[in-house]
């Protein structure tokens, strides 16, 4: 026996005339108004998501992006600075028996 999908209700109050407009694209596309406005949501939903996690590039800013992944910068001094005292201090956490951070030993 399949799962049972679970459902929530969804309320909004909206004007007339967009009550119209909706009621008559869902008719249009020969569904239901309820599930005209769920799938419209889902693709609404889809989109911001989308628009949120993707990073979009020009063609000038991926070749960039590109070729300082292929020979990136050299380091700062003070980033050197920074990972050298982050392996010092790994090092020495790691140094004491039973720090969860460091099972398998050092990542220094």
């Amino acid at each position: 026996m399949p799962a049972a999908t679970s459902t929530i209700r969804l309320e909004a109050r909206i004007g007339t005339d967009l009550y119209s407009m909706v009621k008559r694209a869902a008719e249009l596309q020969g569904r239901t108004l309820a599930d005209f406005v769920v799938a419209a949501v889902q693709k609404a939903a889809q989109h911001a998501i989308e628009q949120a996690e993707v990073i979009r590039l020009s063609r000038v800013d991926q070749a960039c992006f590109a070729l300082l992944l292929l020979s990136p910068p050299q380091w700062a001094p003070a980033l050197e600075r920074a990972f050298a005292r982050r392996r010092r201090l790994l090092h020495e956490l790691c140094a004491v028996p039973g720090v969860p951070e460091c099972e398998g030993g050092s990542r220094a």
